[in-house]
């Protein structure tokens, strides 16, 4: 099965070599798992992905992001980086925030996006596995105060399919805004549909 497998433009931030990218482009085949779209030639973006209801959304991520030859980051407890793991964390792209009602992660997020020439932050704009009856609005105000897009992503597990959408920049019309990124995700299929 072809895996359509995106390219990358120039700008975007890369990591890999021939063993990680023919080590990727066969567990995409042996999967079943495809790409549909291309991600946006720019060197900072937010990537949502949705929906969230399993662990396993972590490991598809991360199988898409070598497949592709990205280098991604993406926001952990802190406590997921002690010794030994959190070496394996790091490598992977984690980096480690603390969520507690003294630290605002919006601002580390946003002041961390500036001191990278090229960032890609994926998260989940639900924030858990667990249903809610809206998204969270973090990555909306960390993507507006780094000034860069929202790329959204979604995962279709029983089709196997990784849609990549257009990028949204955010305006000063947060409603209309997530209007427009939720309205990518209404014909998505969850891991466990039950808890969407």
């Amino acid at each position: 099965m072809n895996a359509n497998i995106p390219a990358l433009g120039a700008e975007v931030p890369r990591r890999g070599n021939w063993i990680t990218d023919g080590l990727s482009a066969l567990a995409f085949r042996l999967s079943g798992w495809r790409f549909a779209g291309t991600f946006p030639n720019v060197p900072k973006m937010v990537v949502i992905v949705a929906p969230h209801t399993s662990n396993w959304d972590f490991f598809i991520g991360l199988m898409a992001m070598f497949g592709m030859g990205m280098r991604g980051t993406f926001l952990g407890k802190h406590t997921l980086f002690r010794w030994p793991i959190g070496i394996v964390m790091r490598w992977l792209g984690g980096v480690p925030v603390i969520r507690s009602s003294s630290h605002n992660v919006v601002d580390q997020t946003v002041a961390y996006f500036r001191t990278r020439e090229r960032m890609v932050l994926a998260l989940s704009p639900e924030g858990t596995r667990k249903k809610l009856p809206a998204w969270k609005t973090g990555f909306y105000y960390v993507a507006k105060g780094a000034g860069v897009p929202i790329v959204p992503v979604s995962f279709d597990f029983p089709q196997r399919l990784i849609t990549v959408y257009a990028p949204v920049m955010p305006t000063d019309d947060k409603d209309a805004d997530f209007r427009l990124l939720e309205s990518h995700f209404e014909a998505r299929m969850a891991k466990h549909p039950g808890q969407y």
